[in-house]
């Protein structure tokens, strides 16, 4: 399931990648050399951002495209199943490992 950043209307679909490559979140944070924790973080779009380099190591570990993992879509095409208000307060947090 693809997700969509908090008020951003950038989805990341890291889990969408993960099922087509059939690999596990474990073995692409062994393979990238960041956190699982990280890799969570990632996929529930609860990160403000991603350095290059780390994104460059997914890409080559999903055989992919950022584009394959990041996706705009603009406010007028925002559905509200997309929404991931969920009443938690959301940490300032990024991918930096």
């Amino acid at each position: 399931m693809a997700r969509l950043l908090e008020n951003m209307a950038i989805i990341v679909n890291l889990d969408v990648m993960l099922a087509h490559r059939k690999m596990k979140a474990k073995t692409l944070a062994e393979q990238v050399g960041i956190t699982e924790q990280n890799i969570s973080l990632l996929k529930s779009g609860k990160v403000k951002g991603v350095r290059f380099d780390t994104l460059e190591k997914i890409c080559a570990a999903l055989d992919c495209q950022p584009g394959d993992l990041l996706e705009y879509r603009s406010e007028a095409h925002q559905s509200p199943a997309n929404d991931l208000t969920d009443g938690y307060a959301e940490k300032d947090q990024s991918v930096t490992d």
